[in-house]
């Protein structure tokens, strides 16, 4: 899966001093629990009873947002002297930003890998990934929030939908040409018990 959306071998990136010492990173690239991060435009959401702080920009870290543009380079360092890590060759895709650096937004995907994009490659628009640790299963898309509710369509794991709304245990999304409400446990790019408007 990874390598139909990536280009190049990911590799574990050592993060310069300045870098450490402004975004609380280790050496090796861990973050702290009490780091978070997003992008302009970005539509503010609460997170059920979830803490987070907000980063330089002003906004909250951790956060989703996704990709601008249909190619993204995601760098090992914020800087574009570092080396390019791996493409994104797919606009939509939700990130998580967790961590940021002057213009530099550091983020991670469904697959968990970290890496460093420029601020402006990224949108507040909010998507999902639709069950990626389920591949080659589908989730049921119900006309309204509730399971009884009557089926719109099946959705294969890894689709990527936008997000019009969540109420925290549901979302309604937008797919393939089909709207309907998914369980927000079942969909990457939403916090558990986050509310979206």
């Amino acid at each position: 899966m990874a390598s139909n959306r990536r280009i190049g071998t990911v590799v574990l990136a050592v993060a310069c001093l300045a870098v450490v010492a402004g975004t609380g990173w280790s050496l090796f690239g861990k973050r702290s629990d009490s780091q978070a991060g997003t992008a302009p435009g970005e539509t503010t959401a609460s997170i059920g009873s979830a803490a987070r702080s907000l980063g330089p920009s002003g906004l909250p870290i951790p956060r989703f947002v996704s990709l601008k543009a249909e190619k993204v380079n995601v760098r090992r360092g914020p800087s574009s002297d570092h080396a390019v890590s791996w493409v994104f060759n797919r606009k939509g895709m939700p990130v998580e930003i967790v961590a940021e650096f002057e213009n530099w937004r550091r983020i991670r995907d469904s697959d968990g890998e970290e890496g460093w994009i420029l601020q402006n490659m990224l949108s507040g628009k909010r998507t999902v990934v639709v069950a990626p640790w389920r591949q080659g299963q589908a989730m049921a898309l119900f006309r309204e929030a509730r399971a009884e509710a009557g089926l719109v369509a099946k959705l294969s794991a890894g689709v990527v939908a936008e997000v019009e709304a969540c109420n925290g245990t549901w979302c309604r999304i937008a797919a393939a040409g089909y709207d309907g409400w998914v369980e927000q446990s079942m969909l990457w790019g939403v916090y558990p018990g986050e509310a979206v408007d």
